[in-house]
């Protein structure tokens, strides 16, 4: 996934709202998402290959999200990513998530990534290059790329044209999911996946044996969650929500926790 936007305790009944496009291989097969986990309850598409996810929530209300970063560093790549992502979604808060990624990488060498990772109380942005770092995000709307965290750009010198091309394209789609006075969640979702399928931004990508493979829209709230999924470009595919009427018994179990009313909601 190389497009992640976050608006962060920008609404009142959703704290936590992400649409984010995942751009990957077009012979990479994955899963759709569902119930990735059950103890704890994880909501989310699984990599078929590696075994992974790029994008999900859990029952405590934990976002994670993970895009590539280029990076100029000779990164040993270990371990895949989405399993990283896998394992902060075991947490029970956005701050107990952190502590799970300086563990594991600690232990294991990952490609470049940014990790975003958010509850209703905490949201941050953790980019890793060999190096961990993190950018502890105000309350708004918020794009991460492959090259940037807002305007914080590093564009690595073997991709200098398109990274800046990036940058370019994220401070767009940031402008453009500014959120209007009375603006609900319902309807900033809408106009996200409307802005990720919109060619102008540069953030539905088509190239040859490459592009937008599938889109999310997620929104997490005291109430539950709404999980929106498009199949592949948003451009060219509806978003559907996404449904874990299979998995019925086991996310009852988990709702009945108290922990984060999923049932229902998905």
């Amino acid at each position: 996934m190389c497009t992640l936007t976050l608006a962060w305790q920008v609404f009142d009944d959703a704290p936590v709202a992400v649409a984010a496009n995942r751009d990957e291989a077009v012979g990479r097969d994955s899963r759709p998402p569902g119930v990735y986990r059950e103890e704890p309850l994880i909501v989310a598409p699984r990599d078929a290959e590696a075994g992974g996810t790029w994008i999900g929530y859990n029952e405590h209300g934990v976002f994670a999200g993970i895009t590539n970063k280029w990076t100029d560093a000779d990164l040993a790549a270990e371990r895949s990513r989405g399993l990283l992502v896998a394992d902060v979604l075991e947490a029970e808060s956005a701050a107990e998530a952190g502590s799970i990624l300086a563990d594991a990488v600690a232990t294991d060498e990952y490609d470049g990534f940014y990790l975003v990772l958010a509850d209703a109380s905490e949201a941050s942005c953790y980019l890793w290059d060999g190096d961990l770092e993190r950018v502890d995000f105000d309350p708004g709307v918020h794009v991460v790329v492959n090259v940037a965290v807002d305007e914080t750009v590093d564009v690595p010198a073997f991709r200098r044209e398109a990274g800046r091309q990036q940058a370019d394209n994220a401070s767009a789609v940031r402008e453009a999911l500014s959120v209007a006075a009375g603006e609900s969640v319902d309807v900033w979702l809408e106009r996200a996946g409307s802005v990720l399928g919109n060619h102008e931004y540069g953030v539905c990508i088509h190239q040859d044996g490459f592009g937008t493979r599938s889109s999310s829209l997620i929104a997490l709230g005291a109430d539950g969650a709404r999980y929106e999924f498009a199949p592949g470009p948003p451009c060219t595919t509806s978003y559907e929500r996404v449904a874990l009427e299979d998995d019925a018994a086991s996310i009852s179990d988990a709702a009945g926790d108290g922990e984060f009313d999923v049932e229902g909601q998905v």
